[in-house]
């Protein structure tokens, strides 16, 4: 059996791409699913502005290696591929990539990631649920794809720029989904379940993308933001006696799937989370 603790040239390249990555838990993650599985791989974080993203990607892919993408470059991810899944077509976004016979494929495990995730927080389905949907980038068009496959009753997008959350609401959402204009539209309002797709919460001193003990009612909150401590959305919504969930467990599942893009095979996402839960432990 090969030893998985050495990188030869055979070794696969499988890269994180995004602006920042430094925060990334990813490669602790994906790295031990590598040493499980016993694959010969490798998954490094490599910070890669827009200009590059795409030469960048099609390089590692055309090599023979894979990865995923984050934030900002999933949209423009999506425009790079040869090949695309229903996913990536459905939302414009692409967060994970592969090369197959010389040619560029990605999918949106985003999707899929999601949808477990909401089936561990809520315990079931998001079948009838009052969703208010915060952002409108890739993150938040992954959410809303496996929102309305839930069969959520109505998601109603609350954005920064108007314009770009009716994009999106045109291109997915359907008569479920609706904009709001700003918070003034959430006054008296609540709803089944909060998710938060804006990048808010990933550095220290950002603020709540949303109060849901001020501005909003709310049942429950997935905050798809995650970093080694609690969130300050998820520690302000558990001090509220809510149920809330950053976006680790998602992370996880849509590694998982990736994990599946790459390798052609089901990792232990056991060992997946056991990483995770190791690596958030430390100071």
């Amino acid at each position: 059996m090969r030893d998985v603790g050495t990188i030869s040239a055979q070794t696969r390249l499988i890269a994180l791409l995004g602006d920042p990555v430094h925060h990334s838990l990813s490669p602790f993650i994906q790295n031990r699913a590598f040493r499980e599985e016993g694959v010969d791989g490798v998954y490094l974080a490599l910070r890669c502005d827009e200009v590059d993203l795409p030469g960048v990607l099609r390089g590692v892919a055309r090599a023979g290696g894979g990865g995923n993408v984050t934030l900002p470059h999933k949209e423009l991810a999506a425009t790079a591929l040869d090949h695309s899944t229903d996913a990536v077509r459905r939302t414009g976004a692409c967060n994970t990539f592969w090369g197959e016979d010389g040619e560029v494929h990605g999918d949106n495990t985003d999707v899929e990631g999601l949808r477990r995730a909401l089936h561990t927080l809520l315990g079931g389905p998001a079948e009838g649920a009052r969703v208010l949907l915060l952002g409108a980038g890739g993150a938040a068009r992954a959410a809303l794809a496996a929102l309305l496959d839930e069969g959520a009753a109505e998601v109603e997008i609350l954005n920064r720029t108007v314009e770009r959350a009716r994009a999106v609401a045109r291109r997915l959402g359907g008569e479920r989904t609706r904009v709001l204009e700003g918070r003034a539209g959430l006054v008296d309002r609540s709803f089944d379940l909060l998710v938060n797709a804006t990048r808010l919460g990933l550095d220290h001193d950002d603020p709540l993308p949303l109060d849901p003990g001020r501005h909003v009612q709310v049942e429950s909150v997935l905050d798809l933001v995650y970093r080694a401590g609690e969130t300050p959305l998820v520690r302000r919504s558990r001090e509220l006696g809510l149920r809330a969930m950053d976006g680790a467990e998602m992370l996880v599942q849509q590694g998982a799937v990736a994990f599946e893009r790459w390798w052609g095979r089901s990792p232990s996402v056991e060992a997946m989370r056991d990483a995770l839960q190791q690596v958030r432990q430390e100071p």
